[in-house]
């Protein structure tokens, strides 16, 4: 009896650890693809989707500005304020971690239904955090400039 309680308990962590790799794995070809997608000269000529997304990232957090009385303009990946401009690059408009997050989500063995709705989800939870936390820098800019690039290497950039 014990022995076949033992069998199940092997058979059960075989399975985890097969699931386990098959998540890796998956989540290690899908992170490369997509960093091929938005890295490739051939393809950025085609779409460039890290322009876009920083481009609409970067309209989004000047009307959030507009909210708080700053005015500001925008041009392709720079928002220009009264005293500072600010330049959102990769890494500071949010693709990187919608990539991860996303990729994660896809490889989890959940159902298409599911694994739409989380990266669905997540995606407007981080883009909303990432575009509130790039319009603290850019008030952080305009009203305490002495604050500021402490603000943003220590505090927005973790």
């Amino acid at each position: 009896m014990k022995k076949q309680r033992d069998s199940g308990r092997n058979k059960k962590n075989l399975t985890k650890g097969i699931n386990m790799s098959r998540f890796v794995l998956l989540y290690v070809s899908l992170m490369g693809l997509f960093f091929i997608l938005i890295g490739l000269k051939p393809v950025q000529d085609i779409i460039d989707i890290n322009g876009l997304y920083t481009e609409g990232v970067v309209v989004l957090t000047s009307k959030v500005l507009g909210f708080t009385d700053i005015t500001s303009t925008h041009r392709g990946s720079i928002i220009e304020l009264p005293s500072i401009a600010l330049d959102v690059r990769f890494g500071c408009n949010g693709l990187e971690a919608v990539m991860l997050y996303a990729v994660a989500v896809i490889a989890f063995p959940a159902s298409w239904k599911k694994r739409i709705t989380g990266i669905t989800g997540g995606f407007m939870v981080i883009q909303l955090i990432n575009i509130l936390r790039i319009a603290g820098l850019a008030y952080t800019g305009v009203y305490f400039k002495d604050l500021f690039e402490y603000i943003h290497i220590c505090v927005v950039r973790g």
